[in-house]
């Protein structure tokens, strides 16, 4: 089901895996240990912090995902919301994201999209994962609304199960579309796994923004920027450049 068709799911008031209480219970005790060796403010900041990692872990509390901001559903699964205006009309924009094939333009942790039958229900996607490898799943559409709504799910067997729905609205002002994106999925370790990763700067809100911001630049620009392969000084210009640009749009 999509989000829409289920709803917000509730927060649990038990929000941590077994795993997370027992690693972020041990690493607070840890902290505490070495509090005892540490004198003066330095000594305090740890005994407070490994006193709250301990009080988490035994309440049930995730304190890992409250730390690094990960949304997580009573189910263990993450959610992502995000949005963009993008200066094109609905229809455009509904037609460029219903040819799945083209999601790996504008989204870096997709390597391809290949649809699987003539009237794109179902697809097979793979995705980059850490140390060089990839996942693979296959999806299926379970929403398809021209010019205003496409949604899609992962199906059985995926290594991490995951939906998505992504609605354009007309934009306040004449300024083009509103591009609404919501994902849902279960990361390998569930919390604890998406805790870490956003740790070690795997962070999923913060690629999915950047993702809609080359499609903005996509669209409206006709290319995405890079800079691979240019010198410091040239990065240095097309920084400015897209920022000069961003200002424009937001003016």
């Amino acid at each position: 089901m999509t989000r829409r068709d289920m709803g917000p799911r509730a927060q649990s008031a038990q929000n941590a895996s077994p795993s997370e209480r027992w690693l972020f219970g041990g690493i607070g005790a840890g902290l505490i240990a070495l509090s005892l060796r540490q004198s003066g403010p330095s000594g305090l900041l740890l005994a407070t912090t490994g006193a709250l990692l301990v009080a988490g872990a035994a309440t049930g509390q995730s304190l890992g995902a409250a730390a690094t901001g990960v949304r997580r559903t009573e189910d263990d699964h993450i959610q992502v919301h995000k949005a963009v205006t993008i200066g094109k009309d609905p229809q455009e924009l509904y037609a460029f994201w219903r040819n799945f094939e083209n999601l790996p333009r504008f989204m870096d942790h997709l390597e391809s999209v290949k649809v699987q039958d003539g009237e794109g229900q179902r697809s097979h996607w793979v995705a980059k994962a850490p140390a060089g490898t990839t996942v693979e799943w296959d999806a299926e559409l379970t929403a398809d609304e021209p010019g205003r709504r496409i949604a899609w799910r992962s199906l059985e067997g995926a290594t991490v199960p995951n939906e998505g729905e992504v609605e354009f609205r007309p934009a306040p002002g004449n300024r083009g579309t509103e591009i609404h994106v919501a994902l849902t999925y279960r990361p390998p370790g569930g919390t604890l796994g998406a805790s870490v990763a956003r740790l070690l700067g795997e962070d999923p809100n913060v690629q999915i923004e950047q993702d809609l911001r080359r499609l903005k630049r996509l669209l409206e620009v006709g290319h995405i920027p890079t800079t691979e392969g240019q010198s410091s000084g040239r990065k240095g210009v097309m920084k400015a450049e897209a920022k000069m640009y961003d200002n424009r749009r937001t003016s």
